[in-house]
């Protein structure tokens, strides 16, 4: 005799005569399987190709300015706005901020791209931000400058602060992504491949010009598989302010140019005879543009107003031909432009507006 345990709520089957077989259990159906599409998974290499994509005159290099279509110089005097991931989560990524750049008499904006906000957001999601930012821009007249924001040295990989850490096969691939994305675009006149190389007097490890000069060539070479008419722009050492390597090896690539962040602390007063030791120097060789200058009045000395850092700094600029965006039209990130998202100026922010208003200083070489 073979006792069982019935659970609750079920009842005994009837037991088979005897002298035959039990039947046999019915198999279960298969369980239908959640499949895996990893291999239907891409790049996003397709070209955008916006309907306005080629309203504003493609820029291009001549000699050592940056030109429009009939080789008139372009002088670029901008602002840079913080990166949009940022200012999307605070809920102010919109066209009225593109809007409010136009009127501080920008004819660029450059755009910073963090690192840990691009795979955070993901390359699809944050393309759709940048097609926003370049839809506005090219309505309102205004070009860009796209910029792989991050601080450190990108051959070791050692970076200023976590927010800065990527790689070079992270930064090939998004030069790659955002240099096809945007081919035939004019409003995008501008990638800039490293925002602020630098090895912190070995603090961030090693890495000699040549070095750097190496992977900005790989750089470019990999955007122009993809798209040859946008300008790669290139930083020097020592925190984008030292340029003097170009003297003797400069970049093995044409079609070019070359960018300084020359704040305050850089140098001790009297800063234009050092601004022209430094980088200014260039300008007779190469277009330039200073992508980040600025300072606050109430902040630290490290960006301080003093001396009327203001005028000097883009008087000489535009003395030499040098265009510049000002850092940051944002009333968070330092040295800030705005007091509020009112969109209020700092005095930094009107003074760079000012200077936008008026009629660019007169070149006269040094």
């Amino acid at each position: 005799m073979v006792c069982g345990v019935v659970a609750w709520g079920q009842s005994a089957a009837p037991a088979a005569p005897a002298g035959t077989q039990p039947a046999q259990a019915a198999k279960p159906a298969p369980q239908k399987v959640q499949l895996h599409s990893w291999w239907s998974g891409q790049y996003f290499t397709r070209p955008w190709n916006a309907p306005d994509g080629t309203k504003l005159p493609l820029i291009s290099v001549k000699g050592n300015r940056f030109v429009d279509p009939t080789g008139k110089p372009m002088l670029f005097r901008g602002v840079n706005i913080a990166d949009p991931d940022k200012v999307d989560s605070q809920g102010h990524w919109n066209k009225e901020l593109f809007e409010k750049v136009k009127e501080t008499g920008a004819n660029v904006v450059r755009i910073p791209i963090h690192p840990v906000a691009w795979r955070g957001r993901g390359p699809k999601e944050y393309l759709a931000l940048l097609d926003q930012a370049v839809e506005w821009s090219t309505d309102l007249g205004i070009y860009v400058d796209i910029d792989w924001h991050s601080i450190g040295n990108l051959k070791e990989g050692v970076f200023e602060s976590p927010i800065y850490e990527t790689s070079l096969p992270e930064t090939l691939n998004f030069w790659r992504t955002i240099a096809a994305h945007y081919r035939g675009n004019h409003t995008v006149a501008f990638f800039e491949l490293f925002n602020e190389p630098s090895v912190a007097s070995g603090r961030m490890g090693t890495m000699t010009w040549e070095e750097w000069r190496d992977i900005n060539e790989q750089m470019i070479d990999l955007i122009r598989a993809h798209n040859k008419d946008t300008i790669p722009l290139v930083a020097g050492l020592d925190w984008a302010y030292d340029l003097t390597p170009l003297r003797t090896s400069p970049i093995r690539a044409d079609n070019i140019g070359y960018v300084a962040h020359p704040y305050p602390n850089k140098r001790t007063q009297p800063w234009p005879p050092k601004w022209e030791e430094d980088f200014g120097f260039a300008a007779s060789t190469y277009p330039m543009i200073a992508t980040e200058i600025g300072f606050e009045s109430n902040t630290g000395p490290q960006y301080s107003g003093v001396g009327d850092y203001g005028h000097q700094i883009t008087g000489y600029l535009e003395s030499r031909g040098i265009g510049w965006t000002a850092w940051c039209f944002d009333p968070e990130w330092g040295p800030r432009m705005l007091k509020s998202w009112n969109y209020d100026l700092t005095d930094s922010g009107q003074l760079f507006s000012d200077v936008m208003h008026k009629d660019p200083a007169p070149m006269g070489g040094k």
